[in-house]
């Protein structure tokens, strides 16, 4: 195989002054000459004040709709907790009282079909022919005397 070989060099640290190269004129704003923690003194931006402070939060009113909500929202919420409880305490009576509706309601409808019914019975059962009576009845003038026969057949 081929093997090459390389030579390690390591280079000293300088230290850096101001740079030659730039006069102080010509540093733009904003830019100074800082020493670093090791030691090494370098061009940096600097801050010229300090940052401006964030704006603190106002408070801001309630809107007059969250107001409201928030006052009705326990009435509301009594209200449904009330008649919940009417409820279960009328609960007994309501039962009772369909009840007695769908036994009216039964009453109603063997009514409509037993009365005609038992109307046919009470018809065809009765052998015998049933009397008729007819009756004449005249009267002369607006104020006179009624005259009537009676006739049974």
């Amino acid at each position: 195989m081929h093997e090459t070989t390389y030579q390690i060099t390591t280079l000293t640290p300088q230290q850096p002054t101001a740079n030659p190269g730039l006069l102080p004129t010509e540093i733009p704003p904003g830019v100074q000459m800082v020493t670093l923690p090791g030691g090494m003194r370098t061009l940096a931006y600097t801050p010229q004040q300090a940052p401006p402070a964030l704006p603190v939060p106002v408070a801001q009113p309630i809107p007059t709709w969250a107001k409201t909500t928030a006052l009705l929202t326990p009435t509301i919420g009594g209200g449904i907790a009330a008649a919940g409880i009417g409820l279960s305490y009328a609960a007994p009576g309501l039962i009772a009282m369909t009840d007695a509706l769908w036994a009216a309601v039964a009453l109603i409808a063997a009514a409509a079909i037993g009365v005609p019914m038992l109307l046919r019975i009470g018809r065809t059962t009765t052998g015998k022919a049933s009397t008729h009576i007819t009756q004449n009845i005249t009267a002369s003038g607006m104020f006179g005397k009624a005259n009537g026969t009676i006739n049974h057949r």
